[in-house]
Order: structure tokens, then sequence, then C-alpha cells
């Protein structure tokens, strides 16, 4: 099992980026590695206390219905200014959706945690889960999609579904003309027994008896 656990001398070499607009931009460490753990998710509560390890920032986002692809995850320094323009201010409105903000951290150096969420992805679009840490507590959240740069709320993201992914928006199709299909079937059921009950009528009236 391999865990990363990205210590402040392992992030000072990163050095400082400077916030930049409405998106937190930086140089970007990627972890490609796969981890497996052997226990359960880290639950609610421990992910709030702490966050350390890729595995954290997992259990977190899973927490609130997002899973990510642990392979993706990569961390950056950046730091949050002191001053805030319309468009951070704006910023700061979509970061607050995730329970927190980022107001007591003006001018402070804070990790930023990524990772592909597969689920909102497709092959034009890639959505990032993006976590942002103070001191190993969580400040603030929001979902990044590239390239166009939209950045979403977790409360908007929850209240929109996921886009369905090219496989499934054919299995929709596929099973959409079964269903139409499959609802066909008892209009051609009631018109089989109209026709059974107009034979034996007419066997009736023949004198014949009706076959069973």
């Amino acid at each position: 099992m391999f865990v990363l656990t990205m210590n402040k001398a392992g992030l000072k070499k990163l050095g400082t980026v400077v916030l930049c607009g409405v998106v937190l931009t930086g140089t970007v460490l990627a972890v490609n590695h796969y981890m497996e753990t052997d226990t359960a998710a880290v639950s609610a509560a421990e992910s709030e206390s702490t966050i350390d390890t890729i595995q954290d920032i997992a259990a977190w986002f899973s927490a609130r219905g997002l899973d990510i692809d642990m392979t993706t995850t990569a961390v950056d320094e950046v730091k949050i200014p002191k001053k805030w323009d319309d468009d951070f201010k704006a910023f700061e409105e979509v970061v607050q959706q995730s329970g927190s903000g980022l107001k007591k951290y003006k001018g402070k150096a804070v990790e930023k945690w990524t990772a592909v969420v597969p689920a909102r992805s497709d092959g034009t679009n890639t959505c990032q889960a993006v976590l942002l840490v103070y001191r190993k507590k969580p400040v603030g959240a929001y979902l990044l999609t590239k390239p166009s740069g939209e950045v979403t709320g977790l409360s908007d993201a929850a209240a929109t579904a996921a886009p369905l992914t090219e496989a499934e928006t054919a299995n929709a199709e596929l099973f959409g003309e079964g269903a139409q299909e499959t609802a066909a079937v008892p209009e051609d059921e009631a018109a089989l027994e109209t026709a059974l009950a107009v034979d034996e009528e007419l066997l009736a009236s023949a004198g014949a008896e009706p076959v069973e």
C-alpha cells in the first residue's frame, strides 16, 4: 500500500504560488501511483479533522457523493490574496457551498489538492475536485471543469446530475427503444384476447366446444 503524506518540507520545495483570478493556479506536483487500502474509507468526521493523505481527500469527497480517481491526485501550495476583487468575492461564494470559506485565510498559504472526478468527465471535458487545506484542515472546496475553466460549488453540483458517458447514453437509447416495444405488448395481448373471445362465440353458435 502506498500512501502519500505531503509535509511542510515537501511543500516548500514547490514554492508559494500567488492565487490569480477566480481559479486557483500553480505548478502541480502530480502523483501517478495507485493506492489501495485494506481498511474502510475514512469517516466524514475523521476527514474533517485531518487532511494529510490521498485517502483523506478521497474520503472527504466520497462523504459528499463525489468519487475521485486517486491516481490523478495532485497537490500544490497557493496563496490566498489579502485584497479581493469582485471576481474573487464571487469565487468565495462558490467555495462557501462546501460549508466553509476563505475569509479567515487572507494572505495565508494553503494546500490545493486536486483529483479527477470520472463520473463528471467525458472525452471533451475533465472535471476536477479541488480541496483547499490549511494546517490539515479543509477550508474550502469546489469543482473545476477543464478546458472551459468553469467553477461549480458543491451544492450546485449535488443538484445537477452528472453527464452520461457515451456508453451510458447508448444504453439509455437502447433500453428506451426496448421500453417502447414492451409498452406495446399489453395492447397486443388485449387484441389477442378479443379475437379468442370472438372465436369462442362463433364456435359456440356452431355447436362446437371451445378450444382451451
